[in-house]
């Protein structure tokens, strides 16, 4: 590297990478999630995790220290300190933590984006109002820049000075969404805030496949709704989402099953019947598919390693 700008960047890279970590570090004592400000949540993790299913939500996500791995359908995506992940969807989700110790504990931020937001800004910055038909992934995985990385640092420093919290944050939220509009991951971005392409009708479809998952799937009432052919809407609904709208609703309903389970303690055919199966064996089969193992041993495995957690 004999370039003496791109020297000096890499150093301040390294610094703000340093100063990020030892914020989190000071801010968070304990594994687990905090959101220290409105929209911003600080994790940490001092093992590398099992798989954790979930549902993304449209965020900008960066990470400190450590690694961790998205799984959304088919697709993976890993990152690290050298890489943001920017997702655009309400998706099921399946994470990992991949590197994490107690030396060196996983740390990463999740700043919320929304939706109005990133309309004003991109209208701000000038960019055009009408979109391409073409469709984005919701979520990827894009190089964190120095620019980028700078205004993260910024961010965090606010935990430090909550008087200037109010003026402060949403000025730098505003430089954070501009950048990403500014990089790679802009068109991606724009589909959070622009009513045209299929995207859009494809955030549509999912709001309303989440909202009925217990409820029979009707390809073509959706398709119709959506303006689109029923081949049309499953060929858009996989490009956008990596899973065809039955494998969606299979992941939302076995999901609901599980936190039912866990959190209510309802039984494997009770919670199979509330979420849709007509067929209990059915259910079970896929359930053990999608998560491993049987409805009750899995619940029962994730019961002892959370009374293992508490009392380490």
């Amino acid at each position: 590297m004999n370039n003496p700008q791109a020297k000096h960047e890499a150093a301040r890279d390294q610094a703000h990478r340093y100063e990020l970590t030892e914020r989190i570090v000071q801010f968070i004592h304990h594994d687990g999630t905090i959101e220290p400000l409105p929209g911003l949540h600080l994790n940490r993790a001092a093992s590398p995790s099992e798989c954790i299913h979930g549902i993304s939500i449209p965020a900008f996500c960066v990470i400190a220290q450590g690694s961790k791995e998205i799984l959304l359908g088919i697709d993976r995506y890993q990152y690290d300190p050298g890489h943001y992940l920017l997702a655009t969807v309400e998706l099921p989700i399946v994470s990992q933590i991949l590197e994490a110790s107690k030396l060196q504990p996983y740390l990463s931020l999740r700043l919320d984006l929304n939706p109005t937001l990133v309309s004003s800004v991109m209208v701000e910055a000038g960019y055009p109002s009408h979109q391409s038909l073409s469709n984005v992934k919701a979520i990827a995985v894009s190089p964190l820049d120095t620019p980028l990385l700078d205004a993260v640092v910024r961010l965090v420093r606010l935990l430090d000075t909550p008087s200037e919290v109010q003026v402060l944050m949403p000025l730098i939220t505003r430089e954070i969404i501009y950048r990403l509009l500014k990089g790679e991951q802009g068109s991606r971005l724009r589909h959070i805030a622009v009513l045209g392409g299929y995207t859009h009708h494809i955030t549509r479809a999912v709001e309303r496949l989440r909202k009925d998952f217990n409820q029979p799937l009707r390809i073509e009432s959706i398709a119709r709704e959506m303006g689109m052919s029923v081949s049309g809407f499953h060929h858009h609904f996989k490009a956008v989402t990596a899973m065809s709208p039955l494998q969606f609703q299979k992941q939302l309903r076995l999901q609901e099953a599980r936190r039912l389970m866990l959190g209510e303690n309802l039984d494997a055919t009770s919670a199979a019947y509330q979420v849709g199966y007509d067929d209990a064996s059915h259910f079970s089969r896929e359930y053990k598919r999608l998560f491993g193992a049987p409805p009750m041993r899995d619940v029962e495995r994730l019961r002892k390693a959370a009374m293992e957690t508490v009392v380490s």
